[in-house]
């Protein structure tokens, strides 16, 4: 058994989004990259870099990180598609641009992905947002869920491309299978656990 990962949180933008450092047997994982990620994980290398989804908060200093640390990039194939579209959070009212980024390989629904040397199984969860990724160490029991699932919330589905019934269904279905005592690393709030939302999550 390889040892558990080290985990550092980072948490910026204008919505206090959680990026989350891990170290794993082949390098570093950064798992998102809000605004002020870049500056603040400058000294420390990075090997590969997850985007859960595409929304502006956690991909604001996706393209800085990429450059700066001349990392790999992972991530849905629609998310790579909404932020190749820089006018996209224009055209819904908010005065942002994203730099776009290329993946370097693209994450999709299925068990035993390795990432620098762990096995993540990979869970698709739209609702929120298409393309909505989380990362699931089994070995851990560590569920790296976005915007998908928080301490007595889920992700708002009143975004374009949202469906409350597809998030709820998909947390249903997929998320609430793990063993009760998986911890969730969500996109924003505290860490919570499966266990403590199936049973008390108003929203499920």
């Amino acid at each position: 058994m390889t040892p558990a990962p080290t985990i550092t949180c980072f948490t910026g933008g204008p919505v206090s989004t959680h990026a989350y450092l891990v170290s794993l047997p082949e390098g570093n994982l950064l798992i998102d990259a809000p605004e002020g990620a870049a500056a603040h994980f400058a000294d420390i290398p990075i090997s590969l870099l997850v985007l859960t989804h595409g929304h502006f908060d956690h991909v604001m200093d996706a393209a800085k990180i990429v450059r700066n640390q001349q990392c790999a990039v992972a991530m849905h194939s629609v998310t790579e598609a909404l932020l190749a579209d820089r006018g996209l959070f224009k055209r819904y009212g908010l005065q942002i641009e994203i730099e776009p980024v290329k993946a370097t390989q693209y994450l999709a629904e299925g068990k035993n992905k390795m990432l620098l040397g762990r096995s993540f199984d990979i869970f698709e969860v739209p609702g929120h947002c298409p393309g909505s990724i989380c990362l699931y160490d089994k070995e851990n029991e560590m569920l790296f869920g976005g915007d998908v699932l928080f301490a007595s919330g889920v992700g708002r589905w009143d975004f374009p491309g949202g469906d409350r019934e597809l998030l709820l269904t998909g947390i249903r279905k997929k998320l609430f299978s793990l063993p009760y005592q998986t911890v969730v690393f969500p996109g924003h709030g505290p860490e919570t656990s499966i266990g403590v939302e199936a049973l008390n999550n108003p929203y499920l």
